[in-house]
């Protein structure tokens, strides 16, 4: 009896590991501040639409601008194959319904976020300060918050942080983290992907990365000059 006062008998901790895989399951959320993330290399299939046939023919493109991705950036993947991220979804900061289609001729860093992820709400001041280092014509960092609920605490944590260079882009309903869920890209928050100016995925990233740092830079010119 002093030692079923000890430890749990074996059904009740069955039961408890079963119902902590259950909500590890129900949302992964990446909480150490870790550079590599969880990035473990999967393939993703790619439909047969002209567009993702297109995208599928710029893989050497996409291994070049992935090699460029070192150091604090390190954990960014190739995409592979490429794929058309065109129809991807979200509210633009005039609260509009747009696509990633709406941001055609232009590199974009996606990223998804939420104030009740740590590592995300540590990351978005680095993702701020690439906007106003490289943000311009030809290069945007679109940071899309996925709260539930109203736009209270997200543009509460935007003022307190003084995140002032990124458009307030926002999803609520987690259709846009379903949708890259589904497509094999997106295991938590946060994730990142790198999209070139004619929609097609080139790289991603699961977990945060310091994207205000010199590795960074160096990737964008890389994306922007292959």
């Amino acid at each position: 009896m002093a030692d079923g006062n000890r430890f749990f008998p074996a059904p009740r901790l069955i039961l408890a590991a079963l119902v902590a895989g259950a909500l590890a399951g129900a949302v992964a959320v990446y909480v150490s501040e870790s550079r590599s993330g969880n990035n473990a290399p999967a393939r993703v299939a790619v439909g047969g639409s002209k567009d993702d046939v297109a995208c599928a023919a710029k893989s050497g493109r996409a291994k070049k601008i992935a090699a460029a991705a070192t150091g604090e950036v390190a954990a960014l993947l190739p995409a592979d194959p490429p794929q058309s991220m065109k129809s991807l979804a979200f509210n633009g900061p005039d609260g509009k319904p747009m696509t990633i289609a709406d941001h055609a001729g232009k590199t974009v860093l996606l990223n998804l976020w939420a104030t009740w992820c740590a590592p995300c709400r540590a990351e978005m001041p680095a993702l701020n300060a690439l906007q106003k280092d490289k943000g311009s014509d030809a290069f945007q960092v679109i940071a899309v918050n996925v709260d539930a609920g109203d736009d209270v605490k997200p543009k509460k944590f935007l003022k307190e942080t003084g995140v002032e260079a990124l458009g307030y882009f926002r999803d609520s309903t987690v259709a846009l983290f379903n949708d890259l869920k589904a497509r094999g890209l997106a295991l938590g928050l946060p994730v990142t992907m790198l999209i070139d100016s004619e929609g097609c995925l080139i790289a991603h990233m699961n977990g945060p990365a310091e994207w205000s740092g010199r590795d960074a830079r160096r990737l964008v010119e890389t994306a922007l000059g292959s």
